[in-house]
């Protein structure tokens, strides 16, 4: 099978341990095993839960009990909707290998997580990209998704919140795109890694997979919950669905590690607290990145309105794949290129690490920009 480079997970592999501050990262400052028993109102006489552990390959679609609380980040799934894999990135995979054969149309919205096209078209699908646009504050055109979708549609790849831009779909607009999906008899497929980071209200937008009955919600305990570590994401899907992944699941997965099990399912029996804390993360970091925006005169951006990263559009013409370099180089900050995410002439700038690290690799940023002729 031949598949497409992986733009931004090879940027990364080159340069992440080479930062001194990396505005790079995507995650909501991580956890510490500690943090998350704090968090959970538990201490470390708590790990003795541990000690009895068997290290079997525990339940192989992940436990019942951290089936039930993913449940509960949604209004109509049941356990049996749901099952565990290696990631977001290991559940987009899943859903794909199902879905997807030699022929199907996949239309994907661009920029998203490179998954989303390279994926299908590595099968042999025909994939139609559906351009996001700056003056459309980064939200989908109807009329142009409805031009792309054709009988062979098999499936509309979404990602809300959108990785770079951190623009929000609301509940309204995603309606919009069941009525298209529907009228083709098509699937949709959100990764919704980034839920539970919105700017107002509750932070937890409506998912698709409560939304339309050929819904597919992805998502993980990497991002919103802080957890990276863990490496443990799951689909949310009707259950014939649901059964058709497990065929393929059983080839690449088997199972989670039961202790990866384990914290994931304190953390999301504890979800209040958890996203409470990357919520004051988030919305207290973007006030920060917002005002340095507003003072630098070579950039500019459609603010976010959830996730943990905005696409920076700047006035230089070096291509931005080299600004990152020269950037790293002259003052350790790590940033990703627009050109790695199909989108020359922008960088996207993570926001959610420690307000220290964003802090001080901002003003690293104004005097390079400062610099520049």
């Amino acid at each position: 099978m031949q598949i497409e480079p992986f733009g931004v997970e090879l940027w990364m592999n080159e340069w992440e341990t080479k930062c001194e501050w990396n505005l790079a990262e995507t995650c909501v400052e991580s956890l510490t095993i500690d943090q998350l028993l704090q968090l959970s109102g538990k201490n470390d006489a708590d790990l003795s839960d541990l000690l009895t552990m068997k290290m079997t390959y525990g339940a192989i679609e992940g436990s019942e009990r951290l089936r039930h609380a993913i449940t509960g980040l949604y209004g109509k799934q049941s356990a049996q909707n749901i099952v565990v894999t290696h990631g977001t990135i290991g559940a987009n995979m899943l859903v794909h290998k199902t879905l997807v054969s030699r022929g199907d149309q996949v239309v994907a919205v661009v920029p998203t997580y490179q998954q989303h096209y390279s994926i299908p078209a590595s099968i042999g699908a025909e994939v139609a990209q559906l351009r996001l646009r700056e003056e459309d504050d980064w939200q989908p055109d109807l009329d142009a998704l409805r031009d792309l979708m054709t009988p062979q549609t098999k499936l509309i790849a979404l990602n809300n919140p959108n990785n770079p831009t951190g623009a929000l779909m609301d509940q309204a607009l995603l309606e919009q795109i069941v009525v298209i999906a529907r009228e083709a008899d098509a699937w949709i497929l959100c990764d919704e890694v980034y839920r539970g980071t919105d700017q107002a209200d509750e932070g937890l937008t409506v998912s698709i997979a409560d939304l339309y009955e050929k819904g597919i919600s992805t998502a993980s305990m990497s991002k919103a919950f802080s957890l990276a570590g863990l490496r443990l994401g799951w689909i949310a899907a009707p259950e014939n669905l649901i059964e058709d992944i497990m065929i393929h699941r059983d080839y690449d997965t088997i199972s989670v590690g039961m202790i990866d099990d384990h914290f994931a399912t304190l953390a999301l029996e504890n979800k209040a607290a958890v996203l409470a804390r990357s919520q004051r993360i988030t919305r207290g970091n973007l006030s920060i990145l917002s005002d340095w925006v507003d003072a630098e005169p070579r950039i500019t951006w459609i603010k976010p309105k959830s996730g943990t990263t905005a696409l920076l559009k700047y006035d230089a013409p070096t291509p931005s794949r080299q600004f990152c370099i020269d950037l790293l180089e002259s003052s350790g900050v790590l940033l990703t290129p627009g050109s790695a995410l199909q989108m020359e002439g922008y960088l996207r700038i993570g926001y959610a690490n420690n307000p220290d690290i964003l802090k001080e690799g901002l003003s690293r940023m104004s005097a390079f920009l400062a610099k520049l002729t």
